[in-house]
């Protein structure tokens, strides 16, 4: 199989599962957005499903993603020498363009640790970047990612956050996992969550781990991968 076509509700999303069909990494195809969600943000979120085609490449080369976005600034092309050009510097460049599409004026401070790096935007009207439940930062956060490593010669991980969201989810979502496991102990019936991210699962499980009378595991397949609270 060199070349699939899938729909998904996201851009994003439609291209994570072709390349779970294919079996490969992202660097290993081309991506031709067909059409794009009918509406939301950016086209990343929509009521009409995305549809991509992606097309196998013979030899590893970087990915191109020229038509992920529908809007300016589209992804910059690959430079010929990445050590010329910093690939954070490029994420951060990349995230004030979108942000200025959106009529938005907004800064990245860039934070580095050992195993990621955090950008965190600040500006007016940031509920517009994070979206419904982060779905907006993550899908740029995606994006970011897919930049900073066109231009780095290897690896490298970036976390976007704004207005501390990602702690303020984080908080939210350990306390979901309190209140359920509570419900379980109570009520003897395991509970099944919405689907949720694999880093929304993480937390979810991490807070549980250790648990005296409940436990956690994970059903189904991305996107639709839920976790699952029952007693030990």
């Amino acid at each position: 199989m060199s070349k699939v076509v899938v729909s998904g509700k996201t851009v994003e999303e439609a291209v994570r599962q072709g390349l779970a069909q294919l079996g490969v990494s992202q660097d290993r195809v081309t991506v031709n957005i067909i059409t794009q969600p009918s509406k939301g943000f950016l086209g990343l979120i929509g009521v009409k499903e995305a549809k991509v085609e992606l097309t196998l490449l013979p030899e590893p080369k970087p990915v191109t993603t020229a038509s992920i976005l529908p809007l300016d600034p589209v992804l910059p092309e690959v430079a010929e020498e990445k050590s010329e050009l910093d690939p954070y510097e490029e994420a951060v460049q990349f995230i004030k363009d979108v942000g200025k599409s959106m009529g938005l004026d907004v800064t990245v401070d860039v934070q580095h640790a050992k195993d990621v790096t955090t950008l965190h935007i600040f500006g007016p009207d940031l509920g517009l970047v994070i979206g419904r439940r982060g779905q907006t930062l993550d899908a740029l956060q995606y994006l970011a990612n897919i930049v900073a490593n066109r231009y780095s010669d290897s690896y490298i991980r970036i976390v976007l956050d704004a207005e501390n969201f990602r702690e303020r989810r984080k908080k939210t979502l350990e306390d979901l996992a309190d209140r359920l496991a509570g419900r379980v102990i109570r009520s003897h019936k395991e509970v099944v969550l919405e689907p949720m991210s694999p880093q929304e699962r993480k937390v979810i499980h991490s807070k549980l781990q250790d648990h005296p009378q409940v436990k956690t595991y994970s059903k189904g397949e991305d996107p639709n991968r839920r976790i699952v609270i029952t007693l030990k």
